[in-house]
């Protein structure tokens, strides 16, 4: 299941009276992890006018003299606070690997094994592609249609690919049930656009592409595999040509369309449903949501006019791909060579320990076995109960955001305050964890350990069929530096990961919290009214809830914020797609918006302080600043502009100032300055 998402900070409660306490990650008592009251001031260039570039004006320096390891294809605050999260899960691993009394089958025992599994390189290269035999065998023996169908099924655990897939998901218009829905795509490259674009960036990585694929399936044995290669590439080309664009992936409208599982093979001809049910495990089911119809059966067609062996190959090379990460480290580096280097800029790969970190504890791993220890280490009840109450905050500064809003009519408005007064807030770690009992983990066989939790995964979701969803629930691990908005259960939610320095400090300027970390709650309040979320209601429900002309008025403000972001080009002719990543950009325009009214309700009608020379509000805005602090990779950037819904970091960070009053006034921008719009150009929404 997924949610809109974003990788962000959190700010500290100042509206309300919170003490100022210590939490774990922050600095000494009394003492901002960042400079003086919060912000790293060593990171500016101030030969850059604040209203020309402001992210060049907050980051310049750190931009032009921080140096990208090689194992990086980005790097910024986020990654920054990655870091330290993953130091500090790595420590507790490490704690447990000197231990001798774990008891077997417990949780612990069970991280410290499958880590262990992970890093035993000298077992993984003796072994070779032989952990993986079995499933390249069962490749090799289908012989008909339903050999492949039941392939497709067992996609999932074989870490193979299919064009076909059906999912678990909850009910966009009854949350209080999941649907299963059909999606197409079995693609190895990144979009349906690094197949199809004739641009010479894409014409290199689909040359690079080839032989990739040739040398992975030379790996399982497979002759004469340069034609087999070339057929496996026309194969997936294919595929990418009926399936839809992001932005339009992003309808919510478009992508649900509910019919019964008997329709569904009248719709779609040519290709046994139930037997594709049956391959991955699922009972059977009454209805089925199908999320892009016009791509379903040309996708069949293809599947249909495929010969056997070029499925095999095709099956062959993505089980070989997908695992390669787990075998020896010929296989692995062969792998890298396409997925890392070519694909994101990489120039060498992540050290194993930090490989096994991610493999190990997240959501796909052991992640709530590790979560429990990571809150009980890093994560205090001060902190949450100072971030529970800047949410509080910032619900009120939005709600007085929509009452000042004069294109939105009361009968919308009343909606609206519905919606966000049920807004949920989860913060740090979930109330209930998952259970791995049924888990064996084992400490020498990291193929079998992984998949044990394959299985785990398919059956975790296939036993939601016919239940009731568990609102208690996360869909992240509390080491995550993350946060989303998921508006089926109406709910936002912060994982202890994130509530971190430079994001979260109780010992910084209350300015510099609400820049940062409050702007992070107002983002994921405002992804429940973006393009999307504002078609869920107040219980999670998608149906319209607004006025006509009220929905007219905010399509208009949305059109015009998409124009600005189409303008912005990192990369020579390639250009962010204001449709993809509109609803994290309204998300970020809100964001500031509410965090800057929650930090002037905290002030309660005096004067902010003026620190090291700067006022209240300039220290807002660069933390607001501070936390879009970014370098890319130039391939790791071209693969975000054309899958990604965030936009690039500088845009993210300059993109909102300019539809925002405040900012201008607090750094005297005037017309002349390269970010200076028009008042009347200025996009308001929230």
């Amino acid at each position: 299941m997924k949610f809109s998402r974003l990788s962000l900070g959190l700010a500290l409660a100042a509206a309300l009276a919170v003490p100022c306490v210590h939490a774990a990650g922050a600095g000494a008592q009394g003492q901002p992890r960042l400079g003086s009251f919060g912000v790293d001031l060593s990171a500016r260039d101030t030969q850059v006018k604040p209203g020309d570039d402001f992210n060049r004006y907050v980051n310049g320096h750190w931009l032009d003299s921080y140096q990208l390891k090689d194992y990086e294809t980005s790097y910024g605050s986020f990654n920054a606070l990655r870091d330290q999260s993953e130091a500090q899960v790595h420590a507790i691993i490490e704690e447990l690997r000197q231990r001798q009394d774990l008891a077997p089958g417990s949780d612990a025992r069970k991280l410290r094994d499958y880590y262990a599994s992970y890093m035993d390189r000298a077992a993984r290269d003796a072994a070779g592609v032989r952990p993986l035999q079995p499933v390249l065998d069962k490749i090799a023996k289908i012989d008909s249609k339903p050999a492949l169908i039941a392939a497709f099924g067992e996609a999932d655990l074989d870490g193979s690919a299919a064009p076909v897939r059906l999912g678990v998901d909850l009910d966009r218009k009854d949350p209080d049930q999941y649907l299963v829905g059909l999606r197409v795509g079995g693609l190895g490259l990144p979009d349906r656009d690094y197949y199809l674009n004739q641009d010479a960036r894409f014409v290199g990585i689909r040359t690079a592409y080839l032989a990739h694929i040739e040398r992975m399936l030379g790996f399982a044995g497979v002759s004469d595999a340069k034609a087999r290669a070339q057929a496996v590439l026309a194969l997936e080309t294919e595929l990418a040509k009926p399936q839809w664009e992001r932005a339009k992936l992003r309808d919510r409208d478009k992508t649900y369309n509910v019919s019964s599982f008997a329709e569904l093979g009248k719709q779609y001809t040519g290709y046994d449903w139930a037997a594709q049910l049956k391959a991955q495990g699922m009972p059977a089911i009454d209805r089925v949501n199908v999320a892009t119809p016009s791509a379903v059966q040309p996708v069949l067609d293809v599947i249909g006019k495929t010969p056997l062996p070029v499925w095999r190959d095709y099956l062959t090379f993505h089980a070989m791909r997908n695992n390669a990460g787990l075998l020896s480290r010929e296989i692995d580096d062969a792998a890298f060579a396409f997925n890392g280097t070519v694909l994101s800029g990489q120039k060498a790969q992540r050290d194993d320990w930090k490989r096994a970190v991610a493999a190990v504890t997240g959501m796909d791993g052991l992640g709530d076995a590790m979560g429990k220890l990571y809150v009980e280490r890093n994560f205090s009840p001060q902190a949450k109960a100072a971030m529970q109450a800047l949410v509080e905050n910032l619900r009120k500064a939005l709600r007085s955001n929509i009452e000042k809003i004069d294109w939105m009519g009361d009968a919308t408005k009343a909606e609206a305050y519905r919606k966000l007064s049920t807004f949920r807030p989860k913060v740090g770690y979930p109330d209930k964890w998952r259970d791995y009992s049924s888990v064996a983990i084992v400490p020498n066989d990291l193929m079998a350990n992984v998949m044990q939790l394959r299985r785990y995964g398919r059956a975790d979701q296939v036993r939601r069929i016919g239940t009731r969803p568990d609102r208690d629930e996360w869909f992240m691990t509390p080491q995550t530096v993350n946060a989303y908005y998921n508006s089926t259960f109406n709910e936002i939610v912060f994982p202890a990961g994130i509530l971190q320095a430079p994001f979260f400090d109780l010992n910084a300027d209350p300015a510099v919290n609400y820049g940062g970390i409050g702007a992070v709650i107002g983002h994921e309040m405002g992804h429940g009214f973006d393009d999307q979320g504002s078609k869920s209601d107040f219980a999670g429900i998608q149906r319209n809830w607004w006025t006509d002309a009220d929905r007219a008025g905010f399509e208009q403000r949305t059109k015009a914020l998409g124009a600005q972001y189409d303008g912005y080009c990192p990369l020579p002719g390639q250009c962010v797609n204001g449709a993809l990543t509109m609803g994290e950009n309204i998300g970020d325009l809100g964001g500031i918006s509410m965090a800057y009214t929650a930090y002037q309700l905290s002030l309660g009608g005096k004067p902010a302080p003026v620190i090291d020379g700067l006022s209240g509000d300039q220290r807002f805005f660069l933390s607001w600043g501070q936390i879009w602090k970014g370098k890319y990779r130039d391939e790791a950037l071209l693969n975000q502009i054309k899958t990604n819904p965030h936009s690039p970091s500088q845009y993210r960070a300059n993109g909102p100032l300019r539809n925002f009053d405040p900012w201008y006034r607090a750094f005297e921008v005037k017309p002349g300055d390269a970010m200076y719009l028009p008042p009347e150009q200025r996009v308001r929404i929230w």
